[in-house]
């Protein structure tokens, strides 16, 4: 059989499917030829691998009631939500400080980014006479202000206006939350991974996963563990946040999935989701010892956090491109 590929993606606005599909996939097709997998790059983009498919849940997190997000990103009454956002600007901009400390020691430039950082901190912590998820709502948009007047950030089209940043961030604060049952009684996360686990159906399937969509695939990955899994990469994964993420993720504490043969983590430097990126630190390995490995990338440009460009790397779409080959080839690792 054929392997599967899936694609998981992260945080953001809406997509469209069918164009996000080819640029995932145009994108690994072009870091594969790069790593010097010609032949598999064009198995791919001539659909000689099962699939790809584009795991898509972005619809999910539409709010009816939203009237362009003018009361922010979490509406009034959802305290859980709202604490599980603030938690993770503290711990985010906690991160970027000590990321920071390290750069700043000799360099004016960073001494100046680093009195920036300390602002944003003081804007994500609570204040005593302030509660509830509005008051969140404004230290968030507060927070992301600050961010985004530093490079890299500065002038990111993804986030062109903080209240976007903000939206995004607040996507996994609805997912950790456990929330938002619909009529039938599951919850947002639920409804989420059943998409993915429709996505993945039973073959053995390569796991390719972005951002928030890392937490939903590891989670997901756990639930259907008669799925084999070659391959499962993680891209710019907040799972190593260990206040925020790593507490609330199913199960605890986090481990690699039995189904997991091998599972690779990539994290950029300035990628602002990823910024405790060494998850083997942290997850526990599955009954075969399998646990993650992550390796440093660095892409050029504004925005590193895209999923595209870290599936352009080579270090990154080499180890794709040879997992699909073992896959089709009937090896295990």
């Amino acid at each position: 059989m054929r392997p599967r590929l899936v694609f998981v993606h992260g945080i953001g606005g809406p997509r469209r499917t069918d164009r996000e599909l080819a640029e995932w996939t145009r994108s690994l097709a072009s870091g594969m030829a790069a790593a010097g997998h010609s032949g598999q790059a064009r198995r791919l983009e001539d659909g000689d691998v099962e699939g790809p498919v584009f795991a898509y849940y972005g619809d999910l997190f539409h709010r009816p009631q939203a009237q362009g997000g003018a009361a922010g990103p979490v509406p009034a009454g959802e305290e859980e939500e709202a604490a599980v956002l603030g938690e993770l600007l503290l711990e985010l901009t906690d991160a970027l400080l000590a990321d920071n400390r390290e750069r700043a020691s000799d360099d004016e430039e960073w001494r100046s980014r680093h009195k920036v950082l300390e602002h944003a901190r003081a804007e994500a912590a609570p204040n005593g006479q302030e509660q509830g998820a509005l008051s969140v709502a404004r230290r968030a948009l507060n927070v992301a202000t600050t961010l985004l007047s530093l490079p890299p950030w500065r002038g990111a089209a993804q986030w062109m206006l903080p209240k976007l940043m903000v939206r995004d961030l607040a996507q996994v604060a609805r997912y950790l939350a456990r929330a938002e049952p619909d009529e039938a009684g599951a919850t947002l996360d639920r409804r989420i991974r059943q998409r993915l686990a429709e996505a993945i159906g039973q073959g053995p399937t390569v796991v390719v996963a972005h951002s928030l969509g890392t937490v939903v695939a590891l989670e997901t990955l756990h639930e259907s563990s008669t799925v084999p899994v070659p391959l499962f990469v993680t891209l710019g994964s907040p799972l190593s946040l260990r206040a925020v993420v790593q507490p609330r993720t199913v199960p605890r504490p986090t481990a690699t999935p039995e189904s997991v043969v091998s599972w690779l983590n990539f994290w950029d430097r300035d990628d602002l989701i990823s910024v405790r990126p060494l998850l083997e630190r942290d997850v526990r390995p599955n009954r075969f010892g399998v646990v993650p490995v992550s390796s440093r990338v660095d892409s050029d440009g504004i925005w590193v956090h895209s999923a595209t460009k870290y599936l352009a790397h080579p270090a990154v779409a080499g180890p794709i491109a040879e997992a699909l080959a073992r896959a089709a080839s009937g090896e295990r690792g």
